[in-house]
């Protein structure tokens, strides 16, 4: 499977829990931020746009269960920043392992082969790895030459560590299926337990705001990725949410499935939006006018997002809701491999186009301020 079969049940337990007691807005994974500092500075996203000072900024583990606690979800995603430039990471980690939180720590993996030591094997701990393709793929959607070569050095020495290994890749216009499917089968070979895959999300601070996938582009890449796929591979992500990405069935989004946590406070409407920040998650709920979001809302933000953060909670839903859910979604799990004649024919004419010399972009602030922590770290670890 492609996550625990204990995972699996606190999952749909929770759901179940919650339809039963007649909640129609409920959180799926809570998305922790801790940080917005980061040893990369890719020209997707905008994290490191912030100044100096809230680059320094971080929550401390107090104020991270906290929000756990509040949120109440079974799930805890750590995204940032670069989770493991917090020189308390272990400590939040292991805090929130023994809650019994499934936690998906993300990160580039720069930092990861050094720090495993810091953190302990268990079913409650993944390592989520960016890595958005194949070596050229992912060096220029970073902006860092040899990011990947480091990226999967982390990969191979936490899975040979005996930690749960995911990975993350995130596509952009111009992204060749064909090399997509052969990043698949290396990351299968390396050992990871389950592949998230998801279109660019258009990050208002992003630099490159020109390269975000549309919904047309979207469905016609994820056909072409995900219809007639192989056996070998495995996924992290509700069948229901890739049949969309896919374009075969139509969701609504769940700004509500995923809240942030960050240093600001509790994120108004959801990870990509930043509409204002609420001092606690029953606030967030009450306060966020929840029908003027999402695509079917006419908000023009919103207009091209198929995002995981968005829609993974819908297909989740979309599961739990009703007899046919359940069964399509056991069907996608057992037994359909989406034959599609007209993908292969996609994949056949895909001709890959020229992104241009990779630009790797580069802050003093930024790269002073994380010399220091790491050289903080080393102090506090004795190395």
């Amino acid at each position: 499977m492609a996550v625990p079969v204990s995972q699996a049940w606190t999952v749909a337990t929770y759901v179940l829990k919650q339809k039963l007691m007649g909640k129609k807005r409920y959180p799926l994974v809570l998305m922790l931020e801790p940080l917005f500092r980061c040893n990369l500075a890719c020209a997707g996203c905008g994290k490191i746009q912030y100044p100096a000072h809230i680059l320094k900024a971080e929550l401390s583990p107090e104020d991270c269960f906290k929000a756990v606690e509040e949120c109440g979800t079974p799930m805890v995603a750590i995204p940032g920043g670069e989770p493991l430039l917090h020189p308390r990471m272990p400590e939040i980690v292991a805090g929130l392992v023994a809650r019994k939180k499934y936690v998906y720590m993300c990160t580039n993996a720069l930092l990861l082969k050094e720090k495993l030591h810091l953190f302990k094997p268990s079913k409650y701990l993944s390592f989520s790895v960016h890595v958005d393709g194949e070596r050229e793929h992912h060096d220029f959607g970073v902006c860092r030459e040899g990011g990947y070569d480091i990226a999967m050095e982390g990969v191979h020495a936490a899975v040979a560590a005996g930690f749960r290994v995911t990975t993350n890749t995130t596509l952009f216009d111009g992204a060749d299926p064909n090399s997509v499917r052969r990043h698949f089968d290396q990351l299968m070979e390396a050992g990871v337990e389950s592949m998230m895959v998801s279109p660019g999300y258009t990050y208002d601070k992003a630099p490159d705001q020109k390269h975000f996938l549309g919904r047309a582009r979207s469905k016609k890449l994820f056909r072409a990725l995900l219809s007639n796929r192989k056996k070998t591979w495995r996924f992290n992500a509700s069948p229901m949410f890739m049949e969309f990405l896919m374009g075969k069935k139509e969701l609504t989004c769940t700004p509500w499935g995923m809240p942030t946590y960050s240093i600001f406070g509790w994120q108004k409407p959801c990870y990509l939006l930043q509409d204002g920040y609420a001092d606690s998650f029953a606030e967030l709920m009450q306060s966020v006018e929840w029908a003027n979001y999402g695509t079917e809302s006419g908000n023009p933000r919103c207009a091209n997002c198929m995002v995981h953060s968005g829609y993974e909670a819908s297909g989740v839903n979309y599961t739990f809701g009703s007899v046919k859910g359940l069964l399509q979604t056991a069907k996608a799990i057992f037994f359909n491999t989406y034959k599609d004649d007209g993908a292969n024919k996609i994949l056949n004419d895909w001709r890959p186009t020229n992104h241009g010399q990779l630009v790797q972009i580069g802050s003093p602030i930024l790269s002073a301020e994380a010399e220091r922590v790491n050289h903080a770290e080393s102090l506090v670890a004795g190395d």
